[in-house]
């Protein structure tokens, strides 16, 4: 399978389209805020037209109150690939949020949950804090403890002690595909980047961010775990509890959505499995076709394994903003 990856607004989308037009292919999301339904204008979700009759899959899947769940993910994920390949198509991943696509890709096991458990944690938080937990985390699995900064993570290190007498830090995935994959990245300028994040959240405040950010908030967007922290709606909903003002949230969105950017690639550079093609690059679509074509050359993983980066390249050409 193919996996298409990078940080928000560097065309992942507009590559997943093209190379599915390409190699007879299916598109599957794994951008975890576009899974809900009505989260159109702040996610950047593509549009029917975008998409040029290209099938797309786990979008609008989920409720603004339902939470994400990335063990979900993986079975819906790879039911959908067996079914895409057994059709003599190929499946194409296309997202930005870095777990759910080593879900999709990687050998990963993902421990259950109870609710009684995760409740009374949550009530220990309530009435003590975060500092005992994290003391209690740091006894039983001291490299979750420093890799983990929210309480969120912390009880669900927690739990998963509890319920399996294993570290956290155990279930942590290995580099070893489920299936054969081909990983393409893209590669952005920086500096580019960061001022196509602020002109692509400017055209998010024009197209009516604001009153879709009101309407899901009629349909219970508070409510959920997932949803209301998506970038852009949690500024926005401070503009309804007027704790804000519409610009001021636009300008909170563009500098939090350039640090989610910054995290995007500091996660995706670590993996030596991918392969760079520059965002601009006008040869993009034909160089990442052959990337998947039987044959195609591995990757030069040396360097990366060596440095933990891959070099940022300028491009030439235009691309979209996904």
């Amino acid at each position: 399978m193919v996996a298409v990856v990078g940080p928000t607004g560097s065309g992942k989308s507009d590559l997943a389209v093209s190379l599915a037009l390409e190699l007879g292919g299916e598109v599957i999301n794994a951008d975890s805020m576009q899974f809900y339904r009505g989260m159109d204008i702040g996610t950047a979700k593509i549009t029917e037209d975008e998409r040029r009759g290209v099938p797309h899959h786990l979008l609008d899947i989920l409720d603004v109150t339902e939470e994400a769940s990335v063990s979900d993910f993986q079975q819906r994920a790879r039911a959908l690939i067996a079914d895409i390949h057994a059709r003599g198509k190929r499946a194409i991943l296309a997202g930005g949020s870095g777990l759910y696509v080593r879900a999709a890709l990687d050998v990963l096991e993902f421990p259950g949950t109870d609710p009684a458990v995760r409740r009374r944690l949550e009530a220990e938080l309530e009435t003590a804090g975060a500092a005992p937990l994290r003391a209690r985390l740091e006894a039983v699995d001291p490299v979750s403890a420093g890799r983990l900064g929210d309480a969120r993570r912390i009880i669900r290190a927690l739990e998963v002690f509890e319920l399996t007498g294993r570290p956290f830090s155990s279930f942590m995935p290995t580099r070893e595909y489920a299936q054969p994959a081909v990983q393409i990245g893209l590669e952005v300028d920086r500096e580019q980047l960061r001022e196509r994040l602020a002109r692509r959240v400017d055209t998010m405040v024009d197209s009516g961010l604001l009153d879709e950010v009101r309407k899901l908030d009629a349909a219970g967007l508070r409510l959920g775990r997932t949803a209301p922290r998506a970038l852009g709606y949690a500024q926005f909903l401070k503009v309804l509890d007027g704790e804000s003002n519409a610009a001021q949230a636009a300008e909170d969105t563009i500098v939090a959505t350039r640090q989610f950017a910054r995290r995007q690639l500091t996660w995706f550079r670590a993996d030596p499995r991918i392969h760079w093609l520059g965002w601009r690059d006008p040869e993009l679509v034909a160089k990442a076709a052959a990337l998947c074509s039987p044959g195609s050359p591995a990757p030069d993983t040396a360097k990366a394994h060596r440095t933990g980066t891959v070099t940022l390249k300028h491009g030439r050409n235009p691309g979209r903003g996904r």
